[in-house]
């Protein structure tokens, strides 16, 4: 037994926005949502569910049977869009799922943060023996923040929204947490961002008339000419650094779990880590959850029976900043066999 994720969880409302309503919502062909932006559907929450409370249902099937009251830790990993500006959602969650042993604190680098997440989870149990399961747990309700207007947040028109959950545990049986690398390229911090609401440029009612409380893309084609030259080898990188250090090599993965991306984007980092397909989780049919896509696509992968005794399987997400980063999981669970 070894430091590892022990059971995850997910959740997601049960309305759907299929591509056929993004194309009447943005004007982009059906078809084009489907093949281009590699999407079917996504879930869509209603005013009834925020980050918090997706989170909370995909953390209480992540605890199954356990007692809340055996956690030592909850992390809020999920998307900084959240119930309330400036507002710490850890500690409701606690709340709501009753863990009153546990202490609650959030860690935030948008859609890069799952394999962070990890690192932290395993590195903290590591160091204080009194530590033996932390709750990884997120939300996302990303949908919400896209102006379907703007041509400059096109590649956003995936995001989607739902909750996450992984039980990271000292003595776990089902997985052990291997290694991890991380690249941060700063030169990209000024890129994307919601322009309006924080401090730089508080709200107002001229905010609100110019559309400012929607995620944005200062200049996308000066972001595309220095992102594409460095986007794949970076995600190629930190997955090839992540096994190195774990004691594998590309050829050993069964199980690529990579945030929600463009069609092309995704073949592109399968052909260059020499991955197959099949050898993936690729969420057509959920969009992308800001930090949540691989821990879903982790939990994905065992309902799919994709994860035998020994197999191993890679987190791997980007986050605009820039951050790309990887984790290795072995997975020890039953066999599907």
């Amino acid at each position: 037994m070894a430091i590892g994720i022990q059971s995850t969880g997910t959740y997601f409302s049960p309305a759907v926005e299929t591509a056929a309503d993004l194309a009447i919502k943005t004007g982009i062909p059906e078809n084009i949502i489907i093949e281009k932006f590699g999407l079917y559907e996504k879930h869509v929450s209603d005013d009834t569910m925020h980050a918090s409370d997706l989170a909370i249902a995909a953390g209480k099937e992540a605890l199954g049977g356990m007692d809340p009251a055996d956690l030592d830790v909850v992390i809020y990993f999920g998307s900084p869009h959240k119930d309330y500006h400036v507002w710490t959602s850890a500690p409701k969650i606690q709340h709501e799922l009753g863990a009153k042993n546990a202490y609650a604190f959030e860690i935030m680098n948008v859609s890069s943060c799952f394999p962070i997440a990890l690192k932290v989870a395993r590195d903290m149990i590591r160091s204080d023996e009194s530590i033996n399961h932390i709750l990884l747990v997120g939300g996302c309700k990303e949908s919400q923040i896209l102006d379907h207007g703007n041509p400059r947040a096109r590649f956003m028109f995936n995001f989607a929204d739902g909750g996450a959950a992984a039980l990271v545990s000292r003595e776990a049986t089902q997985s052990e947490i291997l290694e991890s690398a991380i690249i941060t390229d700063g030169s990209f911090h000024d890129d994307v961002r919601i322009p309006a609401g924080g401090s730089k440029q508080y709200a107002s009612h001229e905010s609100v008339d110019a559309n400012q409380h929607y995620i944005d893309v200062k200049d996308p084609m000066s972001m595309k000419e220095r992102l594409d030259p460095v986007s794949i080898p970076n995600f190629a990188k930190v997955v090839k650094d992540a096994l190195a250090k774990s004691g594998y090599q590309t050829e050993d993965v069964k199980a690529l779990l990579p945030l929600h991306t463009k069609r092309s984007m995704f073949s592109e980092l399968l052909d260059t880590l020499e991955i197959k397909e099949e050898n993936a989780v690729y969420l057509d049919h959920h969009g992308h959850m800001s930090s949540l896509d691989p821990c879903i696509g982790l939990h994905f992968a065992q309902e799919r029976g994709l994860l035998e005794p020994g197999d191993i399987a890679v987190a791997v997400s980007a986050g605009t900043g820039y951050t790309w980063a990887a984790t290795v999981i072995r997975w020890n669970g039953p066999s599907h066999a």
